[in-house]
């Protein structure tokens, strides 16, 4: 299937310079490119740092086959006068761009808001750094891990007597990342459907997304005084919530929010008598006695293989899932009927699988028409597009091609 095969995506027309690096800012620029805008990727001719974090096969880095999915890639330096004005001139006609450069670095090279909205006053940007455009630590860098940090994500995360705890991939990007795209479409929807016919820039501080995830934190410190510590596995507002071993060492997990759904699974596992224990009958007295209900729950289930314990649950109408690893996942019939798992061809390394496309929209669904690409595959291409607009002079573009030429530095 060619690239023009099958749905376009419901964001079919819309024009995306991706100038970011690593992972917040370009993977919302995927996710918009999987919906079917045109994303164009201004990696350093070095490449962007991504394609080297990792594992790689044959050379190409598996996390840049992923994360620059959908792109197209032009090699540019920003810190060149050639650069800075073949920037410019993507920029005229653009919608969207996504920087995460350190809070004034744009600036600096006189390419900052000001002087890109003044080329295109339609243009949404969006700013994605550490600690975001204001504030006294706004010139400090900022990852994802002092996101982690300074949310209070790792304060809660971890065994009661534990350290803080680290999530082993990149949670606060990601959840930054998408973060950034639907604040994107409230700047496109302001733009388009409110008749302003303008955009404006968004200040998107990593670690504030992650942070208004914690739910009702803030206002229960601030009207109770009360400060969440870690609980491991377990919730701080409702039981039984953990991971439990089945009887051949697999493991579940199970969260009973829903009364009804603890009433099922306190029955299961203890009997109608437990099940009717006054104890229990709030969620405050169920984490009040986390330690009896969870040796009760954890008993049962370490009495049981995984397939007896799932079907027992579903045959009770309770709510239980195995922990998978990611060959779990691959064989899951349910993941493969909804197409979860995706496979997609590349040029270099063949099949490949990963991720799918989410949401799924019933008329317009994203999709993937290709694998991250080379470095500057495309260069040849949009600078063709940008003579052939006027936008840029066949000097310059000779100038870019040569300089991409020359190779990566060592």
């Amino acid at each position: 299937m060619s690239e023009e095969d099958g749905p376009q995506g419901p964001l079919r027309g819309l024009k995306v310079i991706d100038c970011a690096t690593i992972y917040a800012g370009p993977l919302a620029a995927m996710v918009l490119g999987d919906f079917g805008a045109d994303v164009i990727k201004i990696e350093h001719p070095d490449g962007d740092v991504i394609r080297k974090v990792g594992f790689s096969k044959d050379g190409a880095g598996l996390w840049w086959k992923v994360v620059g999915r959908n792109k197209r890639s032009i090699a540019l330096d920003l810190h060149t006068d050639d650069g800075k004005e073949t920037l410019k001139a993507l920029v005229k006609d653009a919608d969207v761009l996504v920087e995460n450069f350190r809070t004034g670095t744009l600036e600096r090279w006189g390419i900052g808001w000001d002087v890109l909205s003044a080329l295109n006053p339609r243009l949404v940007m969006l700013r994605v750094t550490g600690f975001g455009q204001t504030g006294p630590y706004r010139h400090r860098a900022g990852f994802g891990t002092l996101a982690e940090a300074m949310s209070g994500f790792a304060h809660i995360t971890g065994e009661a007597n534990g350290p803080p705890t680290l999530p082993p991939f990149g949670l606060a990007d990601g959840v930054a990342a998408y973060h950034g795209v639907f604040a994107i479409m409230f700047a496109l929807w302001e733009r388009d459907q409110q008749g302003t016919g303008k955009g404006q820039y968004i200040d998107l501080a990593i670690y504030e997304p992650l942070f208004s995830l914690l739910g009702a934190q803030a206002t229960i410190y601030d009207q109770l005084g009360i400060m969440q510590s870690r609980t491991g596995n377990r919730s701080v507002i409702n039981a039984p919530r953990n991971a439990y071993k089945t009887k051949e060492g697999r493991w579940v997990a199970l969260s009973a929010s829903a009364p009804s759904i603890t009433r099922r699974v306190l029955e299961l596992t203890g009997g109608k008598a437990f099940a009717d224990d006054p104890r229990f009958k709030t969620a405050r007295g169920r984490v009040d006695h986390v330690e009896e209900i969870d040796g009760t729950v954890g008993g049962w289930i370490a009495r049981h293989t995984l397939d007896e314990v799932v079907d027992a649950f579903e045959k009770a109408e309770a709510a239980i899932a195995p922990i998978y690893d990611i060959g779990q996942i691959f064989e899951d019939p349910h993941f493969k009927a909804r197409d979860t798992v995706t496979t997609v061809q590349d040029p270099q390394l063949g099949p490949i699988r990963m991720q799918n496309v989410f949401p799924q929209l019933s008329m317009t669904p994203g999709r993937i028409r290709h694998p991250g690409p080379d470095v500057g595959e495309h260069t040849d291409d949009i600078l063709a597009e940008l003579i052939a607009e006027g936008r840029l002079t066949a000097d310059t573009a000779e100038r870019i091609k040569a300089a991409f030429a020359k190779g990566p530095k060592d």
